[in-house]
């Protein structure tokens, strides 16, 4: 069953996909750094949740067998386009987080960047991963999430329908929190810029 909410964030993305490298390239001159920090924890088999335009493609090791996903078709177009003739082994599939089409302890490693502010049920898009991943695999994620500062995060929940409405992120999302609530015990957290942008690392302990 499709989660409330899936359908309407899901227009917007492909609505901004035609612009959305030009939205983000300010912001690039930070998170390429990131984005190649979080991509050297993966191996093995790894799922990509999110893969959007297909920004992190290029920092995946040769050896990395990757599948990449993303619930807006336009995006996923995007990515494809840009990288699959350069990178003819990494497989695009459209695909809702929400709900994967995978079977239980597929991958080695699950990569999500900027991915969870969209997601309308988090906890249950990250139970799904949990459940695809290997025991002792890992989610690494880079993420921007709810500062716990005493003005700014009263400050993120004014200005979070904003970009709600915008094109569908959350810029309030309590990440960790929901990491928790989703049976992940085994949580390492990065301050990459203010408590703001975070490197999280879970391990999967089943």
């Amino acid at each position: 069953m499709m989660a409330p909410n899936t359908e309407r964030i899901k227009k917007r993305y492909n609505r901004v996909a035609v612009v959305f490298d030009l939205l983000e390239k300010p912001m690039e001159k930070f998170t390429s750094s990131w984005r190649r920090e979080i991509i050297k924890e993966v191996y093995g088999k790894v799922l990509e949740v999110g893969v959007g335009t297909g920004k992190n493609i290029p920092y995946y090791a040769p050896d990395v067998e990757v599948v990449a996903i993303d619930f807006s078709k336009k995006m996923l177009e995007k990515a494809r386009a840009k990288y699959q003739h350069i990178f003819p082994d990494v497989t695009f599939i459209e695909m809702d987080v929400q709900q994967l089409d995978f079977s239980d302890n597929s991958f080695d490693c699950v990569v999500t960047s900027c991915v969870f502010c969209s997601v309308p049920l988090p906890v249950l898009g990250l139970k799904e991963i949990r459940r695809v991943l290997k025991p002792g695999g890992k989610l690494v994620m880079l993420e921007h999430v709810r500062s716990q500062k005493k003005l700014v995060g009263p400050l993120m929940d004014i200005l979070n329908p904003i970009p709600l409405f915008l094109y569908g992120a959350n810029i309030n999302r309590r990440t960790v929190a929901n990491l928790r609530q989703a049976g992940f015990k085994q949580i390492t957290e990065t301050n990459l810029w203010a408590d703001i942008f975070k490197k999280i690392v879970a391990v999967n302990g089943k």
